[in-house]
C-alpha cells in the first residue's frame, strides 16, 4: 500500500495541473473545474491499481472529470448560464496568478474557448493542453479519430477568425 500512495502521490503531484486546465478549458467554469478534477482524483486513488496500469491515467482522470460534467448536467435538467466570458476568465487559473498556474490561459482565449461547443472544447483540452494524439484523444472521448480531427479543425478555424480576422479572409481568396 506504501508504493501505492507514493506512485498516487507524484502522479497527482506532476498531472494535477495540466488536468485542471484541460477540464477548466471544456467547462468554463474555475470553481467547477476544481472540484470535477477533485472528485476524479478521489477515483482514481479508489482504483488506483486499476489507473495506474490505464495506458493513460492522466487522460482517465481527465475523462472521469468530463463524464461526471455530464451526469451533473443531466440530473438538473434545465440550461445553466455561463458566465460572461470576459468577467467570468478573470478568475481562472493562470489570470490572477495566485494559484500556480500562471499564464495557463489567457482572458481572451478562455473567452473564446468558452463560445466553442462543447466537444469541441474537450478536443481541444485533450489535444492541445495535453498533447495526446487523435487516436488516445478519441480513445478518451469515445469518438472516431476523424471526428477528433474535425472538431479541432472546426476549433481552430473558430478561433483563428477571431485572434487573426485578417489572416482567416486571406485564405479564403
Amino acid at each position: 500500500m506504501e508504493h501505492d500512495s507514493a506512485s498516487f502521490t507524484e502522479f497527482y503531484e506532476t498531472t494535477r495541473d495540466n488536468c485542471l486546465r484541460a477540464v477548466l478549458a471544456s467547462v468554463g467554469d474555475r470553481q467547477a473545474a476544481e472540484d470535477l478534477v477533485a472528485e476524479a482524483y478521489a477515483r482514481a486513488w479508489a482504483r488506483w491499481r486499476q489507473v495506474s496500469r490505464h495506458p493513460a491515467p492522466q487522460a482517465w482522470v481527465v475523462r472521469t472529470a468530463f463524464n461526471m460534467r455530464v451526469s451533473w448536467w443531466r440530473r438538473r435538467r434545465r440550461e445553466v448560464t455561463l458566465p460572461d466570458p470576459v468577467t467570468g476568465a478573470a478568475a481562472m487559473p493562470g489570470t490572477a496568478g495566485h494559484d500556480g498556474l500562471d499564464n495557463a490561459v489567457d482572458r481572451e482565449l478562455m473567452a473564446a474557448l468558452l463560445r466553442l461547443p462543447a466537444r469541441q472544447r474537450q478536443v481541444v483540452a485533450l489535444r492541445l493542453f495535453l498533447d495526446m494524439d487523435t487516436a488516445r484523444t478519441a480513445e478518451t472521448l469515445g469518438i472516431a479519430p476523424g471526428t477528433v480531427t474535425a472538431h479541432l479543425a472546426r476549433a481552430i478555424a473558430t478561433l483563428r477568425a477571431q485572434f487573426c480576422p485578417t489572416i482567416h479572409e486571406e485564405s479564403w481568396r
